[in-house]
């Protein structure tokens, strides 16, 4: 690679095999999902993203160029993590949250994939590029807002919390019953130590003399 065009087209098909994953992944997200709002929004995305992967494709075209053989390790890493942590068979509320944080990883990763290579049609004077780029662009910072209104509202269900502060409580209250037992058994320490110091400055008696 020795060329901006290079590392452009290079950059264009990391996204593209990215938006190609996320089409899957959504939709098993979509599947999963038990929260009607959650549901909705990955569905949506999805329809989304599928014209994101028309657009990029037009994209090459503009250019004269195909893709290249290449895989997007950033997005699949995030897919696999997911795919990792169901195993682990969570709770519903709590893989909806895992599922609008990583939704969120998403976003952001490729709202600065989009900026980069934005930058780079721009440079080029990739004009075509740059407008249909930019309309890929515009939804990811939609979608990125919607998923963290989402995170807003949505908690799960059982926080751990209780039991921990449950546990906190309980030994609160050992502790000060070992004060209140130690401050009982001051006074009568002190009481047992006052009377052996009693005991001890008592005069001997002597014994009597006879008078002859």
């Amino acid at each position: 690679m020795q060329t901006a065009r290079e590392l452009f087209i290079h950059e264009l098909t990391d996204l593209l095999d990215a938006e190609q994953k996320l089409v899957k992944a959504l939709g098993d997200q979509e599947k999963d999902s038990k929260i009607p709002e959650l549901k909705k929004a990955f569905g949506d995305h999805k329809r989304q993203t599928e014209g994101q992967v028309k657009r990029l494709r037009q994209v090459f075209k503009t250019i004269d160029e195909e893709p290249e053989d290449a895989e997007c390790k950033g997005i699949k890493g995030i897919i696999e993590e997911r795919e990792s942590f169901k195993e682990e068979d969570p709770a519903q509320d709590l893989l909806a949250v895992f599922d609008v944080g990583a939704a969120i990883k998403v976003e952001t990763y490729e709202i600065c994939a989009y900026n980069s290579v934005i930058s780079m049609a721009e440079l080029l004077g990739f004009d075509d590029a740059v407008e249909l780029l930019q309309q890929n662009l515009n939804e990811e910072e939609e979608t990125l807002e919607r998923m963290q209104d989402l995170q807003d509202e949505i908690e799960p269900e059982e926080l751990g919390i209780d039991e921990e502060e449950e546990g906190e409580e309980e030994l609160s209250a050992d502790l000060e019953d070992e004060e209140i037992d130690e401050e009982e058994e001051e006074p009568v320490r002190a009481s047992s130590k006052s009377k052996k110091s009693s005991s001890s400055k008592s005069p001997k008696k002597g014994k009597s003399k006879r008078v002859a």
